[in-house]
């Protein structure tokens, strides 16, 4: 598969824009065109020993949840791991793609695996992603209507401020008059000019409305999930199925003021990562995620609220399986893809 037609694919997937706009999304490293992409390797985090790996393994592109370039380079060298990890790159000739954050917030992506972990329950986005385009442009609607008098100088202005868009006129007919009724967009800089504007005369100030132009919501998308058991669970119960979902032998357990581990959890937040900002007001009997800090569990405590806290990668890396399944149908099993061996948790218990 052609690597653009497969950015393409993997950019339908999941779409770049519903990362979160700090992130360093998509495709990260490209190796002189054309190339062709027979096996795809999936990793959570690209380590120097998980490159080696995708060498070994002969893959032809890395998709790599984390971004391992995040801040800019001003070198290629080998002096530090991440410059190294792009020269291996481009020496065996392997793309590397990040969705990260895009991962987060689709419906098929981690924080949906995560909430399985739980149980049977509902959810919803802690933060609903708006859409990523839409057919309006700026931010406001300025819509009034205008006589003949004066309907040609104010056009002939308000074609002179920047960032005015979407400009009609339609006949109107007001209290018996006939007039032209403008519409306009434009954005939050160019609406104090166009109020400034019209405010000169009285009548089309006093006819004047503004509206303000936002996103549509996507359902089941965003960062985070609000978690609603079908039945209420001891938080006991909880620490042993969120164990065995993610495989792991130990978690990190801070228990909410006046709860025990008996008290029942019927509301749980999650965030895949580190989810403190997510997470953080949330009205819950649990947060799930993979790490906070210490002030963070300690505020979330005194509210009541119970932590679990598993290490960042932790709450991630299980999605890849199911990830690789997807990919997958969705590439219409055009490509091998591999899972990672060697990606793992850099913090361990000793």
């Amino acid at each position: 598969m052609n690597l653009r037609e497969l950015v393409s694919a993997l950019n339908d997937f999941a779409s770049p824009a519903l990362a979160e706009s700090w992130d360093n999304v998509g495709l990260l490293v490209e190796p002189s065109p054309p190339h062709t992409v027979n096996t795809l390797f999936l990793t959570n985090d690209l380590t120097e020993e998980v490159m080696e790996e995708a060498v070994q393994k002969k893959a032809d592109l890395v998709l790599s949840y984390h971004p391992p370039i995040f801040r800019p380079l001003k070198r290629v060298t080998w002096k530090t791991w991440k410059e190294r990890l792009v020269v291996r790159a481009l020496e065996n000739r392997i793309g590397i793609y990040s969705p990260h954050t895009a991962y987060d917030a689709i419906p098929h992506g981690v924080n949906n695996w995560l909430t399985k972990g739980l149980g049977a329950c509902t959810s919803v986005p802690l933060h609903p992603s708006t859409a990523p385009s839409s057919p309006a442009e700026g931010t406001h609607r300025v819509e009034f209507c205008a006589d003949a008098e004066h309907l040609d100088a104010v056009l002939s202005k308000i074609k002179d401020i920047p960032e005015i868009s979407c400009l009609t006129t339609l006949p109107a007919r007001v209290e018996g008059e006939e007039q032209t009724r403008v519409s306009l967009n434009c954005s939050q800089k160019a609406l104090l000019e166009v109020v400034a504007l019209l405010s000169q005369n009285r009548h089309l100030h006093h006819k004047t409305e503004i509206l303000l132009l936002q996103k549509p919501l996507l359902p089941h998308t965003g960062m985070g999930r609000l978690c609603t058991l079908s039945e209420p669970v001891s938080l006991s119960d909880i620490i042993e199925r969120i164990k065995g979902h993610l495989q792991l032998p130990h978690v990190r357990v801070a228990v909410g003021a006046g709860r025990t581990l008996e008290s029942p959890v019927k509301k749980a937040a999650l965030c895949a990562g580190s989810g403190s900002s997510v997470l953080k007001g949330t009205e819950a009997d649990l947060y799930l995620t993979g790490e906070m800090s210490h002030h963070d569990v300690l505020d979330a405590v005194a509210n009541g609220i119970s932590v679990i806290l598993c290490e960042h990668s932790n709450t991630e890396r299980g999605f890849l399986s199911e990830l690789r399944d997807a990919l997958a149908i969705h590439l219409q099993n055009k490509i091998n893809i591999i899972v990672s061996e060697k990606d793992r948790d850099p913090l361990q218990v000793a």
